[in-house]
């Protein structure tokens, strides 16, 4: 009897060690599944950090390149706006907004009629002839190029001619000059009275 129950509580030990068995190797089966799970989260956070390392740097190369072209957009912004249905004035717009050397464009042009401007204090004709502006001078035509480097000086000199603030600073410093004449002469002693050694008035002698 005693054997027998030896052998029946033996025969229970080996079945929980068995179910213990069977429950540790699903604990570690599970572990190994959420491990590998884990693995694949940690390859696929890499993976996602390398791309956005590469779409950061090119984030990056893109907003350099929209600040460049809104540095370039900004340099280039429309000064003159055409009228529209004026091809003429449209090329000419299209000329002076895109124009690199803005010091040329001190004297602007200002639209009378169709063909027809005034650049300062000169009217012009202007005209368009495959694409390209000339601007009538005399007899001739000149290109727009020739033109201003020609005649953008002479309107600057006019312009300042008859600048009414520059002729009344020029008054002003005139005066200023006069004044200044006139307190010398009357400081001169060629326009004091003849004196004595002693300091009084010297009489002319009877003759």
């Amino acid at each position: 009897m005693e054997l027998r129950q030896t052998l029946v509580q033996m025969t229970q030990e080996k079945d929980e060690l068995q179910k213990e068995l069977l429950t540790a190797a699903g604990y570690i089966e599970e572990l190994e599944r959420k491990y590998l799970i884990s693995e694949q989260s940690r390859l696929d956070i890499l993976k996602a950090l390398k791309e956005c390392e590469f779409d950061l740097e090119a984030a990056m190369m893109e907003i350099q390149t929209l600040k460049q072209y809104i540095i370039d957009l900004k340099s280039r912004i429309a000064v003159y706006i055409p009228v529209k249905g004026d091809q003429i004035d449209k090329r000419l717009a299209e000329y002076i907004n895109n124009f690199p050397d803005r010091q040329k464009l001190k004297i602007m042009f200002m639209r009378e009629s169709d063909g027809v401007y005034q650049f300062g204090t000169k009217r012009v004709t202007v005209r368009v002839d495959k694409d390209k502006i000339n601007i009538r001078v005399g007899g001739g035509y000149l290109s727009i190029d020739e033109f201003l480097d020609q005649y953008t000086p002479i309107e600057l000199e006019k312009y300042g001619r008859n600048d009414p603030l520059k002729r009344h600073n020029e008054r002003m410093s005139v005066q200023k000059v006069a004044s200044s004449m006139e307190v010398v002469r009357e400081n001169s002693p060629l326009r004091q009275s003849p004196r004595k050694s002693n300091g009084s008035p010297m009489k002319k002698r009877a003759i």
